[in-house]
């Protein structure tokens, strides 16, 4: 049975049973204890959390899952995929144990023909909570399980919990087995890969209380409604029904693999290491594909690293098979067709996520050839001082200078027999990521978040009530007031702040629009707002400076937003859809946002392309934009479905997880229509005037394109003209004119640059003639010495013009002294016979500068010390020649 039949028979029997069934959320998440959605239920936490109502009272769905905390073990066992699809149907306080258990076992064991998947019912054994009677109860009852094939365990297996104080509960597992030629006989607690789990019922009744790890926290009692979540895996499923091994040679991964090995020229089963390499590759591949599908880019923080490491793990797992030629553009295009059938936003957007794989791929081989010299070459120096580890120092000038991910020098390293400093490069990254956080908190001079006491507010008080669409003021109540260490009675003048309130009209940062500008007005107290975000779902946290009085909970106060900067940020967020339209009707659908940031008066925007926009290209780029101004478009917002949002031809661009109802904002129509948060203008017009004013690379296969808007924009044109009115008044001559005019100017420039070049090159020859005749004899060592006023290139150039011009058959030495601006430069060069003699020009630049300086023992040069000091740095570089001598 293939896979996307695997997935339809899921979901046409729950939906037969009266669930509803629910589209995949995106793999990304908002969550902010989660990069990506990594089980089923992830979607549907706020209704089984009891924070939101859910729209359903069942519901089922297939959800795209990533997982990389294992991720070196991708490969290695049958077990661990870093993408997968859970099936799940949920009940929130509709039905319990008895219908989920009956739900499982009826579909699993059902025939094919009648539209289950034919398991085998004397080779199902499940797992209970060693306290959940009732679950054993049902498995006898319902399935006639014998109590053998019914293993009871404990909390670590069979007890499940989000982790932190919430919902809990126990949990049944459901287990195939496979047969003794994959393992030992006697269940799932003997053997997990003969004993292949398929299904996890969780049954969740209880509230638990603080406490580490998966047990010793207290249960707190009963949940007030009892919901049911349960995740079968689907490639597991697929393993079991297709026969075969391993989730890697099923029918969705096995044709990448088998394309792999292919290119490689290995065949798969001949070898173990390389069994494991191919693996990874089908693995990583359809991963990466479904990562870029949902919007996610390469990059070095968060998702983008997370995407860019399995994507360079692929490259370089098929570099280590043998292949040196470009891989992905040959892997992809087979992971496409795999899951264009299940997923047919994957060949809809596939041009996209390809541009940015190859664009990928291309920058790490460059990486790769850097990195790898400069790793071998570190490796190499710690055998040859007989260490075993490599300093957490290197590993860090590898990541931050030459782009080499840790994982990738661990790795590289570990095949090498090295280990590697991790702590030390921990702590130099951290120490670099709290001083990028200590400039950011400067910056905006907030105080961090406590992230504990903000979940505690969300639970006693339930979600804010935002009215940032509706309003620009609020008669708020503050619930909260938060300091660096938790809550605080009372907050003075001067003290920055985290608020918490009931309702607020603000605009908390996301979609890449920066968060509103403000007033806090009491009756006792005024603040300004310095930063809004949402750091939990539902929970909007206002950081505040007190500028007057004091601060409690308890306060009534007047929430203002700035009205002129929340009428500049719309300017800014409806320009950058404005942007995207015409980005996309010039470049074509192709060239579509992968990020943005906004704020009042300017805008950014980057998009997957390669190579720079020609000034031609962004001239209509600008001008398509200022169209739709000069149109007047109209800007609509509506609520709709997903489902009604995609036919109708929305874009989803950003990291979301979607409810029941999404916001389209539209700009004319299809023209611009995007599902969108933020706050807009109500007409196109009102933005003013979109002025382009860079176009810049921003990594491999990525440009960025930056505006001006508003009255930021008029005011970026008036002095864009009062700027070539200068000019025209040093350059008299029509202003059309200009630029040919300036051309003429530079080019009169350049010829005169090189003439005088050429004249100091004669004239440095002529001159290394004479200080080579002048040269002392130093211990049996030609020296040539002098002193010039010019940069460090022509110091170079006459020294080896001197040391050219010295007899051959003798020792010599060329030194050249320069000084620039108040600092010396010394360049020394040594002919073949004094390099025989023993004479270094490093050495010799190293004593002359006390240790400064570098090069060969050919030529060498080095700086740091004033012009003044330069008598006495050819002093003691004669005394080093001597002592050679």
């Amino acid at each position: 049975m293939r896979t996307p039949e695997v997935r339809t028979r899921f979901l046409d029997y729950f939906a037969e049973r009266g669930h509803t069934v629910v589209p995949s959320a995106p793999l990304p998440t908002p969550d902010p204890t989660l990069l990506f959605v990594n089980a089923g239920m992830v979607p549907f936490k706020p209704y089984l959390t009891g924070t939101a109502e859910p729209p359903w009272p069942r519901a089922t769905s297939v959800q795209k899952c990533i997982r990389t905390l294992d991720i070196e073990e991708v490969g290695k066992t049958t077990r661990h995929g870093s993408f997968f699809q859970m099936n799940g149907n949920f009940s929130f306080g509709d039905y319990f144990k008895e219908e989920a258990i009956a739900h499982a076992w009826e579909l699993s064991t059902k025939s094919i023909a009648d539209g289950g998947y034919g398991l085998d019912p004397d080779r199902i054994w499940v797992t209970v909570h060693h306290s959940d009677g009732d679950a054993r109860g049902l498995w006898r009852r319902i399935a006639g399980l014998p109590d053998e094939r019914i293993v009871a365990r404990g909390d670590e297996d069979n007890f499940w919990s989000m982790g932190v104080p919430g919902p809990c509960g126990p949990c049944s597992e459901l287990y195939y087995d496979r047969g003794p030629a994959l393992g030992r006989e006697g269940g799932p607690e003997v053997d997990e890969d003969r004993y292949m789990e398929f299904w996890n019922l969780v049954f969740m009744q209880y509230e638990r209380g603080e406490g580490p790890g998966k047990s010793g926290y207290p249960i707190l009692g009963e949940l007030p409604r009892r919901n049911i979540d349960t995740g079968m895996g689907l490639e597991r499923m697929a393993t079991l029904l297709q026969g075969v091994d391993n989730l890697y040679e099923i029918d969705e991964t096995r044709p990448i693999l088998d394309r792999a090995a292919e290119l490689a020229g290995v065949r798969y089963g001949a070898d173990h290491q390389a069994d494991v390499r191919l693996r990874v590759v089908a693995d990583h591949v359809r991963t990466a594909l479904m990562l870029l599908t949902d919007g996610t880019a390469p990059g070095n923080e968060g998702r983008g690293y997370v995407l860019r490491r399995i994507l360079r793990r692929a490259v370089r797992s098929m570099r280590q098979l043998g292949y040196e030629g470009l891989a992905l553009p040959e892997l992809l295009p087979v992971a496409r067709d795999c899951m264009a059938s299940s997923y047919p936003e994957v060949a809809e957007a596939y041009v996209r996520s390809a541009e940015r794989a190859d664009a990928e791929e291309d920058a790490f081989r460059s990486t790769l050839r850097q990195g790898t010299t400069v790793l071998d070459t570190a490796v190499a120096t710690v055998k040859g001082e007989g260490g075993r580890s490599l300093p957490g120092a290197q590993a860090f000038l590898l990541h931050d200078t030459y782009g080499f991910p840790i994982d990738l020098t661990l790795e590289m390293a570990a095949e090498q027999g090295i280990e590697v400093d991790r702590e030390g490069f921990t702590a130099l990254m951290t120490a670099q990521r709290e001083r990028a956080r200590a400039d950011a908190r400067a910056r905006k001079g907030a105080a961090p978040l406590d992230t504990a006491a903000l979940r505690a507010v969300l639970d006693e008080h339930g979600p804010t009530d935002w009215r940032a669409w509706e309003t620009l003021t609020t008669d708020s109540t503050v619930l909260a007031v938060l300091g660096p260490n938790g809550p605080v009675k009372a907050a003075r003048a001067d003290a920055v702040v985290t608020v918490i309130l009931d309702r607020t009209p603000f605009y908390a940062e996301s979609g890449g629009q920066e968060s509103d500008a403000g007033r806090l007005t009491g009756a006792s107290v005024e603040a300004d707002v310095l930063d809004v975000q949402r750091p939990l779902p539902g929970l909007v946290a206002h950081q505040i400076r007190i500028t007057a009085g004091d601060l409690a909970a308890g306060d009534v106060l007047r929430a203002a937003v700035d009205p002129d900067w929340r009428l500049g940020a719309r300017q800014a967020h409806s320009g950058t859809h404005v942007l995207h339209a015409a980005l996309r009707e010039i470049l074509g659908p192709s060239a579509l946002q992968s990020g943005s940031y906004n704020r009042p008066g300017y805008l950014r925007l980057d998009f997957p392309w390669r190579g720079a926009l020609s000034p031609l290209v962004r001239g209509d780029i600008e001008e398509a934009a200022n169209r739709a101004l000069r149109r007047d478009l109209p800007v609509g917002v509506e609520w709709m479905t997903l489902a009604q949002a995609k036919q109708g031809g929305a874009l989803a661009l950003f990291d979301e997880t979607y409810g029941a109802k999404v916001r389209v904002v539209e700009i004319g129509g299809e023209w611009s229509r995007e599902l969108c948060g933020g706050t807009h203008v109500e007409r196109a017009s009102q933005i003013g005037v979109v002025s382009l004013t860079a176009e810049s690379s921003v990594g491999a296969g990525m440009r960025r394109l930056e505006a001006v808007v508003g009255l930021e924009g008029f005011d970026y044109l008036a002095r864009e003209r009062d700027l070539v009115t200068q000019i025209t008044e040093q350059v008299p001559g029509p202003r059309a004119e200009l630029p040919d005019r300036i051309a003429a100017l530079l080019a009169r420039l350049k010829a005169s640059d090189k003439e005088n070049a050429r004249l100091r090159r004669e004239a440095s020859l002529s001159h290394a003639a004479e200080l080579a005749s002048a040269a002392a004899d130093v211990s049996g060592t030609l020296l040539a010495t002098t002193t010039i006023n010019a940069p460090a290139t022509e110091a170079r150039n006459l020294a080896e013009s001197v040391r050219n011009a010295l007899p051959s058959n003798r020792p010599g030495v060329a030194a050249v002294a320069a000084q620039v601006e108040g600092k010396g430069i010394l360049a020394v060069v040594v002919n073949a016979r004094a390099r025989e003699l023993g004479l270094s020009a490093a050495e010799l630049v190293k004593s002359a500068l006390g240790g400064r300086g570098g090069g060969t023992g050919e030529a060498a040069q080095g700086g740091g010390v004033g012009a003044e000091e330069l008598d006495r740095v050819l002093g003691a570089l004669r005394a080093a020649v001597g002592g050679v001598g």
